[in-house]
C-alpha cells in the first residue's frame, strides 16, 4: 500500500518538477540573470544558486502554509465523528499536517539560504567561508533592509514548523494558519515590484499577488500529496468518491478566489512598474505577459476540470485517486511554470528606474511621494492613490455580499435593500478614505488626518454595521457535519468566544475607542504610525475595527454573545461624547505640536503653519464626531422602543394563554401582605 501511494505522489509530483526545471532554464536563459556581472561579480554558484534556492523556497513556504488551511478548513479531521469526541484522526488530516511540518522545515532551511546567499550577491564576492566575513553578514542581517528581512523569514518558518509539529486542537491550527501568512510581509517589503516610484501600492500588490500565489499554488500541491489517502472512508463511513468530491469542491472556492486575487494583484504590479506601452516588450514585461497567459490558462483549465471531474465523482463514476490526477495533473505543470518564471521575474530589472530621484523633497523622504498640489474643490473628487489591500477588500466585500444576497434572494426569502445599500455606502466610504483624496492629503496635514481617522472610526462603521454582514452570512453558509470548521463554523465561533464576550462589552468598545486616541495623539506612536508603511496600514485597520466594535456594541443589529441593557448603551454613548469634546478643547489649546519630526517637516509650499493645520485638525475631530454619535443615539433609542413594543406583545399573548396568571399572582400576593397587616396585632 504504501508503495502504491508513493508511486501515485510520484505521478504528481516528477512532472510538476520537470516543467518547473525547464521552464526556470528557459526564464533564465531569456532574461541572462546568470551572467557575469561587469562591475561586482559574485560567481557562478551564486548566480546559479541564489534563483534555485528562491524557487525552493518560495514552493516550501507555499506548501507549509496551504497545508495548515487545508486542515483548519477544508480536510475532515476525524475518522468517526461523534456528539462526545472527534474520534480518530482521519489519515487525511494526519498526512496534510505532516506535509505541514516537513514543508516548514524546508522553508526554514532555504530561508536562511538564501539569506546568505543574498549576502554574496549584493556584496559581489565569491562566497568564502572566512571568518573575516562573520561581522559583515551580522551587519547585514540587522542593519539592512533585506537581510532583516530573510531573518525574519527564517524566525517565521522555524516557528511555524514547530507549531505544525505541536499543535492539533481546531483553534490552535486555525490560528497557525493565521500566523503562517505572516511569513508574506517580509517578501512583500523586499520584493522587486516594492522599490519602486509608489512604493506603498507596489508593496500592497505584491503582499496580495503573493497571498493568491500561496493558497492556489500551495493547495494544487497539497491536493497532489494527499491524492492517495482520499480514496478512504470519509466521516460516517462516507464512500471515499464522496470525500474525495467535497476536499476539492472546497478547495476550487479558494481556487476561485485566489485566481481573481492572483490576476488583479498582478496587473497592479505590473502597471507600477511598467510605465509606457513600449516596455511591455522588454525581457521584464515579455515575462509578465507570458506569467499573466499561463496564469488565465491555468484558471480556466482548472475551472473546467473541477466542474467536469466533480459531479463525476460524486456519481461514483470517477474513483477518488483518478479524480485527483484529472484536476491536479495539467495545473501542477502549468503552475510550477509560473512559479519558476515569476521567479526569474523577481531577479530581472524592471524598465522603469527604481532609483529616487537626485533631489528628494522633504515630502518624499517622509512619506515617499512627492508634494501633491493645493486642494481645492476638484482636487478632493480627482486625487486618487490607490491602496490596492483596502481595494481587495473593498471588492471583496461587495462580492461576498452580493452572493449572499443573489442566493438568499433566490431561495425565496426577502432580503432587505436597505441594508445592502448601507454595505454599499460603508465598503464605498472606506475605498475613498483609504485610497481617495483624503487619504493623499490625510499624509501631509494633520486636519486632512484627522478627517481621514474619523471618517475610519465613525462614520464608515456605522453603514458597515447595519449592513448585517454576520447575519446575512450565517443565513446562506452551509453547516459542516464532518469535524471541520467551514466559514459558517469560524463565524459561530468567533461570535460566541470569550474574546468576542469581552470585545464586543458596550464598556470595553468605549474605553477602547477613547483610549486608543490618547495613545496615538499622545504617545510617539503617531510619528511612526504615519511615517511607515506596515505602521500606517495597522493604524488603518485598527481605527476601523475600534470603531465597528463601538458601534456594534451599542446598535442592534449583528449577533454578539450578550446584548446589554439600553441605559447602559446610552450612558457609554454619553460618555463618548464628553470625551470627544474634552479631548478636541485639549487639542486646540495645546501649543505642542504633535508628531513635529513629521507634520512639521513637511515642506509645504500652501496652507498654514503645522500648528494651526493641527487646531482646524482637532476642531475637525469634535465636529465630525458629534453627528455620527447623534446617530448612534437616535439608533439606541429606536431598538429600545422597538423592543418594548415586542417585550408588551409578548407580554399580551403570554396573558392571553394563561388568564393573565401573572397579574392575577401579581395582586394575590399584594392581598396576602394586606391580609397579615390586619392579622398583626401591632397594626
Amino acid at each position: 500500500m504504501d508503495t502504491q501511494r508513493t508511486v501515485s505522489v510520484a505521478r504528481f509530483i516528477l512532472p510538476g518538477i520537470l516543467a518547473a526545471a525547464v521552464a526556470f532554464l528557459a526564464a533564465v536563459l531569456f532574461t541572462g540573470i546568470a551572467r557575469p556581472a561587469e562591475l561586482a561579480d559574485p560567481g557562478a554558484f551564486v548566480r546559479w544558486s541564489l534563483p534555485i534556492a528562491r524557487a525552493i523556497h518560495h514552493a516550501s513556504m507555499a506548501l507549509s502554509i496551504a497545508a495548515l488551511v487545508f486542515a483548519a478548513a477544508i480536510i475532515p479531521r476525524a475518522a468517526k465523528v461523534t456528539r462526545d469526541t472527534e474520534g480518530d484522526a482521519h489519515p487525511a488530516f494526519t498526512r496534510t499536517m505532516n506535509i505541514a511540518a516537513g514543508a516548514a522545515v524546508v522553508w526554514t532551511l532555504s530561508a536562511a539560504t538564501v539569506m546568505l546567499l543574498t549576502f554574496w550577491d549584493l556584496a559581489g564576492i565569491p562566497m568564502s567561508l572566512d571568518p573575516q566575513y562573520s561581522a559583515a553578514i551580522l551587519d547585514y542581517i540587522l542593519s539592512i533592509t533585506t537581510g532583516r528581512a530573510w531573518a525574519w523569514m527564517v524566525v517565521i518558518a522555524a516557528i511555524t514548523s514547530s507549531l505544525a509539529l505541536a499543535v492539533r486542537s481546531k483553534t490552535t491550527v486555525g490560528l497557525s494558519a493565521l500566523f503562517s501568512l505572516f511569513g508574506i510581509l517580509p517578501l512583500a517589503f523586499i520584493g522587486h515590484a516594492a522599490g519602486g516610484d509608489d512604493h506603498f501600492a507596489a508593496v500592497n500588490s505584491i503582499g496580495l499577488h503573493l497571498l493568491a500565489v500561496v493558497l492556489w499554488f500551495g493547495g494544487i500541491m497539497v491536493l497532489a500529496l494527499l491524492a492517495p489517502t482520499l480514496g478512504g472512508e470519509a466521516p460516517g463511513r462516507v464512500r471515499g468518491q464522496v470525500l474525495a468530491g467535497v476536499v476539492l469542491k472546497r478547495y476550487s472556492a479558494l481556487a476561485t478566489f485566489a485566481v481573481f486575487l492572483m490576476i488583479g494583484s498582478g496587473l497592479a504590479s505590473a502597471v507600477i512598474r511598467i510605465t509606457d506601452w513600449d516596455q511591455w516588450l522588454t525581457p521584464y514585461g515579455t515575462l509578465v505577459i507570458v506569467k499573466l497567459l499561463i496564469t488565465l490558462a491555468l484558471g480556466m483549465l482548472g475551472l473546467w476540470h473541477r466542474r467536469m471531474v466533480i459531479p463525476k465523482l460524486l456519481e461514483g463514476k470517477f474513483t477518488a485517486l483518478r479524480a485527483a490526477w484529472q484536476v491536479v495533473a495539467a495545473e501542477v505543470v502549468l503552475m510550477a511554470a509560473v512559479m519558476s518564471v515569476a521567479t526569474v521575474l523577481a531577479r530581472t530589472a524592471p524598465p522603469t528606474s527604481d532609483a529616487p530621484p537626485a533631489e528628494a523633497t522633504p515630502a518624499r523622504l517622509l512619506t515617499g511621494y512627492d508634494l501633491p498640489p493645493a486642494p481645492d474643490t476638484a482636487a478632493w473628487f480627482t486625487t486618487w492613490r490607490m491602496d490596492w489591500i483596502w481595494v481587495a477588500v473593498c471588492l471583496f466585500g461587495l462580492a461576498v455580499y452580493l452572493w449572499a444576497f443573489i442566493k438568499l434572494a433566490r431561495r425565496g426569502d426577502r432580503p432587505s435593500v436597505l441594508r445592502l445599500a448601507s454595505w454599499i455606502v460603508g465598503l464605498f466610504a472606506l475605498f475613498y478614505v483609504t485610497s481617495g483624496a483624503v487619504a493623499v492629503y490625510g499624509k501631509i496635514q494633520f486636519s486632512t488626518h484627522m478627517v481621514d481617522h474619523m471618517s475610519l472610526t465613525m462614520i464608515v462603521p456605522i453603514f458597515l454595521v447595519l449592513g448585517t454582514p454576520v447575519t446575512l452570512l450565517l443565513q446562506v453558509l452551509p453547516s459542516r457535519a464532518d469535524g471541520t470548521r467551514g466559514p459558517r463554523e469560524w463565524i459561530l465561533y468567533l461570535v460566541h468566544s470569550r474574546y468576542s464576550r469581552v470585545i464586543t462589552h458596550p464598556i470595553f468598545a468605549a474605553v477602547n475607542f477613547a483610549g486608543s486616541i490618547v495613545v496615538f495623539y499622545f504617545t510617539p506612536l503617531l510619528e511612526p504610525a504615519m511615517r511607515y508603511h506596515a505602521g500606517h496600514e495597522l493604524m488603518n485597520l485598527h481605527f476601523l475595527l475600534t470603531g465597528y466594535l463601538f458601534a456594534l456594541s451599542l446598535v442592534d443589529a449583528d449577533p454578539v454573545p450578550k446584548r446589554y441593557p439600553y441605559p447602559m448603551r446610552l450612558v457609554v454613548l454619553l460618555a463618548t461624547v464628553a470625551f470627544h469634546a474634552f479631548f478636541g478643547v485639549a487639542l486646540m489649546s495645546t501649543e505642542t505640536l504633535l508628531a513635529p519630526d513629521y507634520f512639521g517637516n513637511m515642506g509645504r509650499t500652501w496652507g498654514g503653519t503645522a500648528l494651526e493645520d493641527q487646531v482646524v485638525g482637532a476642531g475637525a475631530m469634535w465636529a465630525i464626531g458629534e453627528v455620527p454619535t447623534l446617530v448612534l443615539a437616535i439608533f439606541v433609542v429606536i431598538s429600545w422602543l422597538r423592543q418594548d413594543k415586542k417585550d408588551t406583545k409578548r407580554y399580551d399573548r403570554q396573558a392571553e394563554r394563561d388568564n393573565d396568571a401573572e397579574l392575577a399572582a401579581y395582586n394575590e400576593m399584594f392581598a396576602r401582605y394586606k391580609q397579615a397587616d390586619r392579622r398583626d396585632p401591632r397594626a
